[in-house]
Parts: structure tokens; C-alpha cells; sequence
């Protein structure tokens, strides 16, 4: 495990959101009650922190901001439930490394839960719901309506120590956790819903982030469900932080997207990540690495081992050739660099076709390493612009990875 990079903490003072006005009858808009509790948080400056208490009930709110030496504690029975009057949702910056909105040009609508330039920061309790009610959401993406990129559920940017545990994410309307410039966070025991059809409603993606450790949860959505990402193309070049130094464990999930992602926004790097013991159901690809011309950056020294995978169409691919541009300034010269892959121990039932590794013709994903994987079927493999080597992979491995025995 690597639980424990940041501890659970028995905080100092106590608040409940009821002692600020917070009604839980689901029709109450309860923001300027929320507000008002972690303004007096920060008034308070307890040296031991202090405890946001949300008792039973559905506590409907617009979105707000977290601060440091806090945790946000929901108890058995209680919903977090985001307002669906859009109209009035705050508008920030769009994030540095991506230069524009995701899906629009322009800033972004902040986030359900927000948090900025944090230490210090815990999302914990009696397997509590945090409702995104995205439906609406949806529908404006959908029909064309979307304005700015959609909101995500939760994202903490610029922080640090952050454990976010034992908490059930639902119908968010656009990436669900998201630690963008952060330190030292740690996701466990989560559960994270969303219907299959759901627009790009990622269940965790780690973005530009170091030490993260995400262990133990179930997570069903419309999108990839673990996704690693470092800014797109040219902002993201420019930026420069890569992610790094990040184990994935224990995860079963289900998308008609990819059960774990790296990219394809990776353009700051992503290196030293370890995957492994995933269950993944049900899915569209197992294994997905996805970069494309213009991205720049690098994937290096990734380890995925020890993953299970049903009823997936295709169970690996490495692609050179996946994901948008935000402008037409990115510079089609920025290669990325794909190197030092190592999958093995990975065991697939009705699995449509094994695996499509495809990397770039002036820039081949290099050191990829494959064994003891056994996809069953007799689909061959589709390979191009690779290097690196097989042992014991079925279907036959591609003859661009050298059977070794070394």
C-alpha cells in the first residue's frame, strides 16, 4: 500500500454546517451557508485544524471554496448536492498548462468543490455523497448550449496533503477528482458513479501532480476512469510540471472508455507510475497510453502489472494519434517521447482484439516490454513504429516486439 503519504487527523475544533444556517431538506440552497463555516475556519487558524461536520440529509449548494487544515466530514446519510440553476455558477481561469477552457475556448466554471493554494486538506467520512447532478450539464454539451467547459466535482489546484477517503462521487458534470499542481495526495476508498453514456465524466485524473497514491476504489462512468494528464500541447510544453511518481492499486472499474489512461494530455511529462492489481469490466479498452503530434512532453518508466479484464474490446493500445488541439498554434514538430513501458501479468476474458501498439514514425515508443499476458482469442495484434520485446504473450505478440527470453 501506499496509504499513508497523509494522515487521517483528529482535528482540533468542531463545526457542524447546521450551526451556519445549512438546512439538509433538498430544497434549501444552502451556499452562503457553506461559505459562511469555512470563512469562520479560516478566522479560526486552530493549530490542530478543524472539522466540517454535514449530518443526514440532503444539503443542496452552489459551489465553494475549501481551505487549509480542514476536513470536510459527511456522515452516514448525508448529500452534498450541487444546485442545477447553472446560470449564476462562478467563472475562473482556465488552468495555465491548457491555455483555454477544455471543451471551450475562454475560461472554465469552477468547480462543485473548490480549492486553491492549499495544505492540508481532508474529504472523509461515513460513505457520504457528493451529488454533481450533472444531467443538465450534459444536456448543454449535448445540444450545444455549453458556454465554458464544464464544471469538475472536486479539483484542489496548488496544493498539498491532500486525502480525500470514504466518500461516494455521483452524476458529476465533467472530470469527477481532479488534483491539478499538487503534492502528496492520497484517494482511497472511494466510490465514483456516473451513467455510461455521461460525457467526459473521468472518474481520477491526476494532472500535473507528484506522489499521488490512489488505492482501493470502485469507479463506473462515462469516460476513463484513472486518467494521467500534464497540459496540453504548446500551454502545456510551456508549463513544464510534469506528473510523476504515481501508483495506481486496487481499482475495479467499468467505462465504455478506458479502465486506466495516460494522455493524451501529457505534453509537462509523465514518469515513475505504477499500476496494478485492476479489475476492469465491461470496457471499451483496457490499458489505454494515447499521446499525438504536437503534444511534445514524454511518457517514461511506467510499470502495469497484475490486471484482469472482461468483456473489453480491446485490451491494450498505445497510440500516437489520439486527441484535439486547443489552437491551431501548437507546433506539429513537438514529438513526444514514449519510453520504458513495461506490461506484464495481465490476464483477459472475452476480449474483442488483444492490442493496437502504434507510435509515431519520427518518434517510436521505445523499451516497451511485454509478458505473460494471455488475452485469449485469435485476433492478431496491430503494431507500428515500436520497439521492445515479448515473452509469453497470447495472441502471438507482433513481430516488432522480439520474443527474448532475457
Amino acid at each position: 500500500t501506499c496509504a499513508g503519504i497523509v494522515q487521517m487527523k483528529d482535528r482540533r475544533e468542531f463545526l457542524s454546517i447546521t450551526s451556519f444556517g445549512a438546512v439538509g431538506d433538498g430544497q434549501t440552497l444552502n451556499t452562503a451557508a457553506f461559505r459562511r463555516a469555512i470563512y469562520r475556519i479560516q478566522r479560526l487558524r486552530s493549530s490542530g485544524g478543524t472539522l466540517l461536520y454535514v449530518p443526514p440529509g440532503v444539503f443542496l449548494t452552489g459551489s465553494f471554496n475549501l481551505t487549509s487544515h480542514m476536513t470536510l466530514y459527511l456522515a452516514k446519510g448525508a448529500v452534498l448536492r450541487a444546485t442545477q440553476d447553472t446560470s449564476n455558477w462562478p467563472l475562473i481561469d482556465p488552468l495555465p498548462s491548457y491555455g483555454r477552457g477544455r471543451e471551450r475556448p475562454g475560461g472554465r466554471y469552477m468547480s462543485f468543490i473548490h480549492g486553491y493554494g492549499l495544505h492540508d486538506v481532508i474529504i472523509t467520512g461515513e460513505n457520504g455523497t457528493i451529488d454533481g447532478q450533472g444531467y443538465g450539464w450534459w444536456q448543454m454539451w449535448r445540444d450545444g448550449s455549453l458556454q465554458y467547459t464544464r464544471p469538475n466535482l472536486v479539483e484542489l489546484m496548488h496544493s498539498s496533503d491532500i486525502l480525500i477517503s470514504n466518500v461516494i462521487f455521483i452524476n458529476s458534470p465533467f472530470w469527477n477528482i481532479h488534483p491539478v499542481y499538487c503534492s502528496n495526495v492520497e484517494i482511497r476508498h472511494v466510490t465514483i458513479l456516473a451513467p455510461l453514456d455521461s460525457p467526459n465524466t473521468d472518474g481520477i485524473d491526476p494532472d500535473s501532480s507528484s506522489n499521488v497514491c490512489i488505492e482501493d476504489c470502485s469507479i463506473s462512468t462515462g469516460d476513463d476512469l484513472v486518467s494521467i494528464k500534464s497540459g496540453w500541447d504548446e500551454y502545456g510544453i510551456a508549463y513544464g510540471r510534469p506528473s510523476s511518481d504515481i501508483t495506481i492499486r486496487r481499482i475495479t472499474c467499468s467505462s465504455p472508455f478506458a479502465g486506466i489512461a495516460i494522455g493524451s494530455e501529457m505534453s509537462g511529462g509523465v514518469r515513475n507510475v505504477l499500476v496494478e492489481n485492476i479489475n476492469i469490466f465491461n470496457a471499451g479498452i483496457g490499458i489505454h497510453l494515447k499521446t499525438n503530434l504536437g503534444r511534445g512532453g514524454f511518457i517514461r518508466n511506467i510499470t502495469i502489472s497484475e490486471v484482469y479484464m472482461e468483456n473489453v474490446r480491446k485490451g491494450i493500445r498505445f497510440a500516437g494519434n489520439v486527441g484535439d488541439h486547443p489552437d491551431d498554434k501548437y507546433n506539429p514538430n513537438a514529438l513526444p517521447v514514449v519510453d520504458g513501458i513495461k506490461v506484464t501479468n495481465v490476464w483477459g476474458v472475452n476480449v474483442q482484439q488483444p492490442g493496437s501498439i502504434q507510435g509515431l514514425k519520427d518518434s517510436p515508443f521505445t523499451r516497451l516490454c511485454f509478458s505473460n499476458i494471455n488475452l485469449h482469442g485469435s485476433s492478431l495484434w496491430q503494431c507500428r513504429d515500436i520497439s521492445g520485446s515479448a515473452l509469453g504473450v497470447h495472441p502471438l505478440a507482433c513481430p516488432e516486439l522480439t520474443s527474448t527470453a532475457g
